[in-house]
């Protein structure tokens, strides 16, 4: 059974940085695609940032150059590090993970999903 279990979240000041993990239980994180989505109250569920099994990685305008997306294959973890934050990164941040395709990388179609980790940006 595949498990998504994401930390790191919390309360920063705008200008501020985090990092978020997501350690992935019975899925190997090197096979296929993952990526970090995020889902602000009142809006729809957004990606943030993928990344192939060939470390090929993409990511949304809003957030381009601003957050990196990374993974340690031999811990079986994602990051997200997220530098200059701003009031509007403000949602719940989700890991999800494919067992089934390694592209594309923003698509909504992910099949494993973690509960998420809460991330508030104060101006």
């Amino acid at each position: 059974q595949v498990q998504l279990v994401e930390s790191g979240g919390g309360s920063v000041q705008a200008g501020g940085s985090l990092r978020l993990s997501c350690v992935a239980y019975g899925y190997t994180i090197s096979r296929y695609r993952m990526a970090w989505f995020r889902q602000a109250p009142g809006k729809e569920r957004e990606a943030v940032a993928g990344i192939g099994s060939d470390d090929f990685t993409s990511y949304a305008d809003s957030v381009k150059g601003r957050f990196t997306i990374s993974k340690d294959n031999a811990k079986n973890i994602l990051y997200l590090q997220m530098n200059s934050l701003k009031p509007e990164d403000t949602a719940m941040y989700y890991c999800a993970a494919d067992g089934r395709w390694s592209v594309p990388l923003l698509t909504n179609d992910y099949n494993y999903w973690g509960q998420g980790t809460q991330v508030t940006v104060s101006s």
